[in-house]
């Protein structure tokens, strides 16, 4: 997946278009990412006990990754991901997949 973790992604579709956030997590299966304070839905939740009120708790709901941009940290611009593999030279022949800044072309 080209979105991990803690990247910092812009938002090129939907109500939050043009907002930049973290990512919180990331969902391979469904391919969807949970971006901090963005995509912000509402849930009414009930009174548990007599005497209690009700709230409305706001949480973070999950978007498709196809509605999101990586922003390189480098230039800071948002760019697509690509990959370049990198074989290390030690004793064993060890290879490693690095993601790609489409812009700058520098390690992400």
């Amino acid at each position: 997946m080209k979105i991990k973790t803690k990247d910092k992604v812009k938002i090129i579709a939907g109500k939050d278009k043009g907002k930049t956030g973290k990512v919180l997590q990331v969902f391979i299966k469904e391919k969807k990412a949970v971006i901090e304070g963005l995509n912000l839905l509402i849930k009414h939740q009930r009174p548990k006990k007599q005497g209690e009120k009700g709230q409305k708790i706001q949480f973070p709901a999950p978007l498709a990754i196809s509605n999101i941009m990586l922003i390189c940290p480098r230039c800071g611009q948002p760019a697509r991901v690509a990959y370049k593999t990198i074989k290390q030279e030690n004793s064993r022949a060890k290879i490693i997949k690095n993601r790609i800044c489409g812009k700058c072309k520098e390690v992400i």
